[in-house]
């Protein structure tokens, strides 16, 4: 499920700070590109503990419904719930593989984590970075 909602960007003392007023949730960046960001990442997990207890989400409120006081700025921000969940989603997950018994053994004396291995090696492959 992907959702947008209006996001109100102001300054902080120290930081900008990112409003989401239909969420009732405030996060900060040290700049516009971070706030908005930060904003995603809120609205994300916002949004996950909305639909694990239950609760609908709301309706993104109209950007023309959103006032602004001097200086502040509204962006609407995208978050793909659903992806997202998936990114925190840790468990791991039992596989079974096949390679040749030399270079089992060769690997083994070398102590080589396989299960390491082959993370780092499906995340290069998938371009998934680190």
């Amino acid at each position: 499920m992907k959702v947008a909602y209006p996001v109100i960007i102001s300054k902080g003392e120290k930081y900008l700070i990112a409003s989401v007023p239909d969420c009732e949730i405030d996060t900060q960046g040290k700049d516009v590109i971070e706030a908005i960001e930060m904003a995603r990442d809120a609205i994300s997990i916002w949004c996950i503990c909305q639909e694990d207890e239950g609760r609908e989400l709301p309706i993104p409120s109209a950007l023309s419904d959103i006032s602004c006081g001097n200086g502040e700025t509204v962006a609407l921000v995208d978050a793909d719930i659903t992806a997202y969940r998936k990114k925190l989603d840790n468990r791991t997950v039992r596989k079974n593989l096949t390679l040749p018994s030399w270079l089992n053994e060769e690997a083994e004396k070398q102590n080589v984590n396989f299960s390491q291995i082959l993370q780092s090696a499906l995340k290069e492959h998938l371009g998934l970075g680190a």
